[in-house]
């Protein structure tokens, strides 16, 4: 006998017909984001476009950059490394492996690589993206030391990574004490869930309003006679209106002529479809205020002003600063690596592409503005 009784089901009153079939999303988001929290963040890109192309708009409007060596004599060198450098199995550059870790980097909140060393010749030889769930990271014995961990399926599988220095790790936003970042996406989930939930219901109506059935009604007079052949003659207006439906399909048309009292209607003509612009259009701007991006850059059709554009311009460059700051320290560490396994002691650092989110004109504008300015300091100062 269990601990808690089992309470008896009370009899079931009546049944319920259901007469549409239940579609699942293919894409559908799970209700919970334990324990497979990267799952969710891959199923939620996958099933919501918008988000997908917001964090590839990112990952491009970061820009490109260009590693300087401290020794001019290296610079060749460590210029074709960046160009050729392999990255995993089909990729190559540096630029190439910093996309696909920003990628990971805004998608799961950690970002994980790997520098690999040519055994035959001990230069640095290519890098790779892994991850980020393969791996746990401990504190060692010093307080900022870093142990990483291959998870397996329990914990006494797990094996100590023996060269964590050809580690690349970056968090995005950790918590105070935490190790891990947060996603972008984080908070996300929910408000997807609602609107593809909108879609869904949108597809299911038009699957039942949108492709047009019709309602033939035949209507016998009075007369005996006719009552007496009502019911062939409804058969034959089903079977005439039937090969006229079809021979539609075929393109040929046919018209449709009875004598009697026969009503054709649209079925759901009467009813109209929800209007689903004003929710939808709310959760996108949840969803596009989350990710820091100007809807017109999604090509969304909003009301939006050149003021406002240019506002929101101005944030989001501030935004792919801060990303740039994240990737800064990787990317030195690389090029670092690089020349020391190739016996040079000089230093490196990164040099950014300006970010163009704003005219040309407006840009030429300014320039011509603070020539002048200088033009009249110097006057003032020649007084």
């Amino acid at each position: 006998m269990g601990l808690f009784p089992r309470k008896k089901k009370p009899p079931v009153g009546g049944g319920i017909l259901q007469t549409a079939a239940r579609q699942e999303q293919p894409y559908a988001v799970p209700e919970t984001p334990n324990p497979c929290e990267a799952a969710l963040y891959t199923g939620l890109r996958r099933a919501v476009p918008v988000i997908d192309a917001a964090i590839g708009k990112i990952v491009r409007l970061t820009g490109s950059f260009r590693l300087v060596c401290e020794d001019r004599h290296m610079q060749p060198q460590l210029d074709d490394f960046v160009q050729n450098v392999p990255v995993g199995l089909t990729g190559q550059s540096l630029q190439s492996f910093a996309d696909c870790y920003l990628d990971s980097l805004l998608t799961y909140g950690n970002a994980l690589g790997e520098m690999l060393i040519d055994n035959r010749t001990g230069f640095l030889g290519g890098l790779q993206t892994v991850p980020a769930e393969l791996v746990q990271i401990r504190s060692g014995s010093q307080p900022l030391e870093r142990q990483y961990w291959l998870r397996g399926e329990q914990e006494s599988d797990m094996v100590r990574i023996a060269r964590p220095e050809r580690i690349l790790f970056t968090a995005l936003n950790p918590p105070a004490g935490g190790v891990y970042g947060v996603s972008v996406l984080r908070g996300l989930p929910a408000l997807s869930r609602i609107l593809l939930r909108i879609f869904e219901c949108i597809g299911q109506n038009y699957d039942r309003m949108g492709n047009v059935r019709y309602a033939v009604t035949y209507k016998p007079s009075a007369d005996p006679a006719e009552r007496a052949y009502a019911g062939e003659r409804a058969r034959q207006i089903a079977r005439e209106w039937s090969e006229g439906m079809r021979a539609g399909t075929q393109g040929e048309i046919r018209d449709f002529i009875c004598a009697g009292d026969v009503d054709i209607r649209v079925i759901g003509a009467d009813n109209a479809l929800l209007d689903t612009e004003v929710p939808v259009r709310q959760l996108l701007e949840q969803l596009i205020a989350k990710l820091s991006i100007p809807p017109f850059l999604l090509g969304l059709n909003w009301t939006s002003t050149e003021r406002m554009s240019s506002q929101q311009a101005d944030i989001l460059t501030s935004e792919l600063e801060y990303y740039r700051r994240l990737l800064e320290p990787v990317l030195r560490r690389v090029g670092i690596a690089f020349l020391r396994l190739a016996g040079s002691a000089a230093g490196v650092s990164v040099e950014w592409s300006n970010i163009n989110l704003q005219d040309e004109t407006e840009y030429a504008q300014a320039r011509l503005w603070n020539a002048q300015a200088a033009q009249l300091e110097q006057q003032l100062e020649n007084c």
